[in-house]
Parts: C-alpha cells; sequence; structure tokens
C-alpha cells in the first residue's frame, strides 16, 4: 500500500511538470528562446517609460516573519516603483505564498519571485523539505538523483508561486576554512562540481525553474565572507581560467539560465583598486558575456553586503554594477535612488540604447518563459502537503543512503548479538543515529557525550566503555551551519582519539568532513563513515550500513588531509 502511495506521489508531479511545461512553452530553454522575437515582451517593453525600464533591473527583498508593517513596507515600495522582482528569505511556506499573490496585484508587470534554495525550500523557509547540503551531494556517484532532486525543487519552488532559485553553487571549495562556501559547494574537485551542477540545474530547468551558477568567477578559494568585507582572489587569469571558472564554463555550454557574480577583488581581471567583480565591466562584459559567450540573465550578488558597498557607497555600487553588465541588480540598499542614478547614467550613454534595451527584454523573457504573462494567483489548498510529499521525503533519504562515505573498514562485521555500546558525541540527549542503530543491537547501551564533558566524566564513561566488545560512536555537530572544526574541548578530543586506537570501534561523522583533520587520532579508527552533516536521515543511512543492509557508494568530495582524499571511498 505504502508503495503504490509513493508511486502515485511521483506520478503526481511529472504530470505536474509535464503540463507545466507545456502550458509556458519549454520546449525551448529560456537561453533558446532569447533567440527569437517575443510579442509579448516587445509590446511591454514599448508600453513602458525609461523609469519603468531601469525598475526591471531591481529585485527587492522580503521576508514573512518580520511582521505586518514590514510586509506592507515592501508592498508600498512594489507599488511605487514597480520592479522587476522580489527575493524572499526567512519566513513560511503558507504565509510567503499568500504574500506572493498579494506583490504580485501591486505590479503592473508580474514580478519575477526568486530565493536562495540551494538545498530547496528548507534554506529559508521553516515547514519545508531540506535536501542535503551541496558538500553531501558531491559524495553522490549516480548524478541521476540529483537531477531528480533538481525536479522535486522546481516543483517545490512553483508550487509557492516562484519562478527562479538562486542556485546551485558551482565554486571549485579548495580551501578547507573558506568561510561563506564551504559545504554549500560540491567539492574541491572541478569536474565533479561541474559535472553535480549540471545535474541539479538541469533537473530545475527541464522542470520550467530559472536557476543561476554562483559565484562567478569562483568564490571557493577565499578566507574572506563578502557579507562582511571584500575578498582578494589572487590568483594568476591561467589559474582562473583552469580552474575556478571551469564549472561555470561548462554550465553554459550546458545552458544554464542565469549567472550570479561574486563580489571579489581580481586584480589579474581588473586592475582596478577594491573594484568588487560584481562592479567590473572587464569581468562580466568583457569575460562572462563576449569571451565565455553567456547570453542568459547575469544577476549580481546582494549589493547590501559590506563586500561592495565599503568601498562604493551611497548608490554608487548600484550604477557600477548596471554599466558592468548586470541584468538584475539584486538587493540594493535603497532601489529608489538606484533606479534614478541608473536613468541618470542610461541619459549619458554609459551603456547604449541597443544594450540597455536588450537588457531589459531579457528580464521580460524571463517572465515570459516561466508563464508570468498568464500570471494565475498561487492557490493554498494543500499546499504544504505538496511540498511535504512522501516523494520528496522519500527522495531525501535516497540522497542520504548514497552520500554515505566509508573511508576504512578493517574490522569485521559487527555481531548483533553482541555486548555494544553506542556513543554519540556533541550532543545533550539521544540521537536518531542510536535509536536506529539500536534497532539492529538489542544487546547495547546508549552513551552521551556532551562537547563540553570534563575530564572527570569522560574517565568515568572509559571505565564503563572497558566493559564492551564493540564500541559504536556517532560523531555530531549540533550548530545550524556545518563548519570545518568542531567547537569541542579538548578532553572530548582526546575521548575520540582513545576510542578510535581500540579495536572493534566503529566512528560515523554527522559533521562537516573537513572536521576529521582537527581530530588527531581518527585516522586510526578500524571503521570510520563519513556522514556530512546531522540530519535524522543520514543518521538513519550510517545505522543501515552498520546493520548490513546498505552497501556504502560515496567518495569523499574533498581532501581532508594526507590520509584521506578527494575521491576515497571503499
Amino acid at each position: 500500500m505504502q508503495r503504490n502511495k509513493l508511486s502515485f506521489s511521483y506520478l503526481i508531479i511529472i504530470i505536474f511538470i509535464f503540463f507545466a511545461g507545456d502550458a509556458f512553452g519549454q520546449g525551448e530553454s529560456y537561453i533558446q528562446s532569447l533567440s527569437r522575437q517575443n510579442r509579448w515582451v516587445d509590446s511591454v517593453y514599448h508600453k513602458m517609460s525609461r523609469k519603468q525600464r531601469v525598475a526591471q533591473l531591481l529585485f527587492v527583498r522580503a521576508h514573512t516573519n518580520k511582521g505586518q508593517a514590514y510586509e506592507d513596507s515592501v508592498g508600498q515600495v512594489i507599488k511605487e516603483q514597480q520592479l522587476g522582482g522580489v527575493v524572499f528569505f526567512q519566513g513560511g511556506p503558507v504565509r510567503q505564498a499568500a504574500l506572493i499573490n498579494k506583490y504580485q496585484k501591486l505590479a503592473k508587470v508580474p514580478l519575477l519571485i526568486t530565493m536562495d534554495g540551494e538545498w530547496g525550500l528548507g534554506m529559508r523557509l521553516d515547514s519545508t523539505i531540506s535536501y542535503p547540503y551541496q558538500m553531501t551531494l558531491g559524495a553522490i556517484q549516480d548524478n541521476n538523483l540529483i537531477y531528480k532532486m533538481g525536479q522535486q525543487v522546481a516543483y517545490d519552488f512553483k508550487r509557492l508561486g516562484m519562478q527562479m532559485n538562486l542556485g546551485p553553487d558551482m565554486d571549485v571549495n579548495n580551501n578547507p576554512n573558506n568561510p561563506v562556501i564551504n559545504y554549500r559547494s560540491f567539492g574541491d574537485n572541478m569536474y565533479n562540481v561541474a559535472k553535480k551542477g549540471i545535474a541539479y540545474f538541469k533537473g530545475m530547468q527541464d522542470a520550467g525553474l530559472l536557476t543561476s551558477a554562483k559565484h562567478f568567477p569562483g568564490h571557493g578559494d577565499t578566507n574572506v565572507d563578502s557579507h562582511f568585507d571584500l575578498p582578494l582572489l589572487p590568483y594568476s587569469r591561467g589559474r582562473l581560467d583552469s580552474l575556478e571558472m571551469y564549472p561555470f564554463r561548462e554550465a553554459i555550454n550546458a545552458g544554464i539560465s542565469g549567472v550570479m557574480i561574486a563580489h571579489m577583488n581580481i586584480p589579474s581581471l581588473d586592475k582596478t583598486p577594491k573594484l568588487p567583480s560584481t562592479l567590473s565591466r572587464p569581468i562580466i562584459t568583457g569575460i562572462l558575456k563576449d569571451s565565455l559567450k553567456f547570453k542568459g540573465l547575469v544577476i549580481s550578488d546582494a549589493m547590501e553586503m559590506k563586500g561592495v558597498t565599503k568601498y562604493f557607497p551611497n548608490g554608487e555600487a548600484d550604477v557600477k554594477a548596471f554599466i558592468a553588465g548586470n541584468d538584475i541588480i539584486e538587493l540594493s540598499e535603497n532601489s529608489d535612488r538606484a533606479i534614478n542614478l541608473i536613468r541618470k547614467a542610461v541619459r549619458h550613454g554609459s551603456v547604449s540604447a541597443a544594450e540597455f534595451e536588450q537588457r531589459i527584454k531579457k528580464i521580460l523573457a524571463a517572465k515570459y518563459w516561466t508563464g508570468l504573462n498568464q500570471y494565475k494567483p498561487t492557490s493554498l489548498v494543500n499546499l504544504s502537503q505538496d511540498i511535504n510529499s512522501d516523494a520528496a521525503k522519500t527522495l531525501v533519504q535516497q540522497l542520504s543512503d548514497a552520500a554515505v562515505t566509508q573511508l576504512k573498514n578493517s574490522n569485521p562485521k559487527f555481531n548483533p548479538f553482541l555486548k555494544t555500546a553506542i556513543v554519540s558525541i556533541g550532543v545533550t540527549s539521544p540521537t536518531p543515529f542510536q535509536m536506529e542503530t539500536a534497532k539492529y543491537f538489542p544487546n547495547s547501551r546508549i552513551f552521551i557525550v556532551h562537547k563540553d564533558a570534563p575530564a572527570i566524566e569522560i574517565s568515568n564513561i572509559l571505565t564503563w566503555l572497558k566493559q564492551y566488545p564493540q564500541i559504536i560512536v556517532g560523531i555530531h555537530d549540533t550548530r545550524l551551519r556545518p563548519q570545518s572544526k568542531l567547537d569541542y574541548n579538548n578532553d572530548v578530543k582526546l575521548l575520540i582519539a582513545d576510542l578510535a586506537s581500540r579495536k572493534n570501534t566503529a566512528f560515523s561523522v554527522f559533521a562537516n568532513a573537513y572536521t576529521i583533520a582537527g581530530l588527531p587520532g581518527l585516522e586510526k579508527a578500524g571503521s570510520l563513515m563519513v556522514c556530512y552533516q546531522m540530519t535524522p536521515e543520514l543518521q538513519k543511512s550510517a545505522a543501515k550500513v552498520l546493520s548490513g543492509s546498505l552497501k556504502p557508494t560515496g567518495k569523499l568530495p574533498v581532501s581532508i588531509n594526507a590520509f584521506f582524499t578527494t575521491g576515497m571511498g571503499l
């Protein structure tokens, strides 16, 4: 019965995608659609004043968790300025769908609605599904699973009334200490990053959603977070061409509909001091549009970030972003000021009339391609059920099962009837990993070790564990985002090293893979699995591997240290 139910759910999604694609004319891709004249686009463009045309470039921030006054203030901006689109952030799905309907009523030309959804709606919204982080996906060997995830994410976005996902992240994360990309990347192998990113965006685009590869020309080897300051990328043009830009070049060749520009200072590409790449015409128009032949939407990273406003305040950044070649200027500090300054730049010929027209029409063409020329409000009926379907939950588990990576396994298979200690480290209560594993090991006891456990407590636990001939250990990061270093105290780290030196001990790491480098001695463990993040699904996957019911097939997407390098996995 359950199987039939799941099959039916998949069928509904496939039917939705098929008819949505048919209704929106998506037999051709967005990029292909740009090569032919579009009467709707021409008609809308010619009815607009120059101010209204400029306003199409601007996308404003929106939330559904900041109260009525905030929502109304955004609505007032949309009504007065008639902007091109809205970027949603934190909130709830039903509230957001209702607010999208409200905002669309205020717009004479339908708004293009977008959101960061690198791991689906759950990246921003409560009560929604989070798919695995891209670093986790980087371990998966079946890219068709990632394509299916793209299709499901597209369904979820469109069900809420959105037309674009600001993803995937196609940065090559070759700096383990990167403070802003890190687990958001598919890994440090540019070929794997390209293949995974293409599978993901093709799934989304084939289901009728616009996408955006980010952060061009590559944010993976930086040690500064551009939300707070301007990162420097000091590498040669040759290095950037052959490494950082490789996934973007492949994505462009595969038909990506959008590319987001990073805020980085890159002297080898533009010598202007303190100039972010977002404001560089040589980088955006010269390299991305002219050299790489990208025809789709060029989107700035958020223009409110310190990486751009620190050196170009008072709206100067918005004008420079426009002149550089951005089609969508995302989250200006002051959209009204930006519209007036850009109008002035157009009047003074900073961008040719032909280029200006082509860029505005590109935005209108995106609206047409996603069906906004026949806009209909989003139905709120059964919305929560539709975006939290059994089929979607099953897919999350499939992705999790496929990501688990066995780095070491010199132990014989654990005996399910032997006395077993199941230890979770870094938590304050029993974990799904322990509860699932205990089902397979009935003669077991659960132990909890807090990340700040004092030495006396650890000594007592070690004494207890001497009674157990086999020990199963989970290393957990309970923080919202899995960073490169665990926040465990030294006594807890010494406990891990002690357990790793014992025979018949199996470790599962529910944390960023890079954290293994900060746990000296873990490489001596007889059995070591990396599971990348602390989701219930990945904890269940690890338990299945320990029980022998799942064969791990994941491969390490990053190099951790000399012991564990990219591509490893038994």
